[in-house]
């Protein structure tokens, strides 16, 4: 079991069922999964950029990310429909947990000048979507043979119905939120 989803169900979950009022222990909002996406539009100049995404976020991962293609040809891009335009990977179970824990404890204090996580990712449903401007944060991506530096977003998906719940089991969890 992973050491994260052992405190959820040892510490977090009192904590939500006395905050919260839950009866059931099956109420209480869970992490259901974690989606890392990056978007390539330089992807159109250069289709090479596509594999070394490829490989860089399945470092990050820990499993192959799908290459996700363009639904609509635009003329002003130089995008035609069905171009790889960006790579992601949805983590579940064991490694949504392991890359929680890295992300948290690893990552994002890696980041220059970082004071936390903005609150303004909520989506009015319970989800919580960042952006990271720098792919070279985490330490399996050697920066050395990293051609160019890559954003990604990346959604944390939970059983929440609101965004406030969502806010208490994500900071109860560990995720370094700003101080208001």
């Amino acid at each position: 079991m992973a050491w994260l989803k052992q405190y959820y169900e040892e510490e977090v979950m009192p904590k939500l069922m006395e905050k919260f009022g839950y009866k059931n222990r099956l109420e209480v909002p869970r992490l259901e999964k974690i989606v890392l996406n990056m978007g390539l539009g330089e992807a159109v100049q250069n289709p090479k950029i596509i594999d070394q995404a490829v490989e860089e976020l399945a470092m990050i991962a820990g499993q192959r990310p799908s290459v996700r293609r363009a639904r609509k040809s635009i003329a002003a891009f130089k995008l035609r429909e069905g171009m790889p335009i960006g790579v992601m990977a949805t983590l579940r179970k064991q490694r949504m947990y392991d890359f929680f824990t890295r992300l948290v404890n690893v990552a994002l204090p890696r980041v220059r000048d970082f004071r936390g996580v903005p609150r303004k990712g909520f989506d009015g449903r319970g989800n919580y979507t960042m952006g990271i401007s720098d792919h070279t944060i985490f330490p399996e991506v050697d920066p050395n043979k990293v051609d160019k530096i890559k954003g990604m977003n990346i959604t944390f998906v939970t059983s929440a119905k609101t965004d406030e719940e969502a806010y208490e089991l994500l900071k109860l969890l560990g995720m370094p939120f700003k101080r208001r």
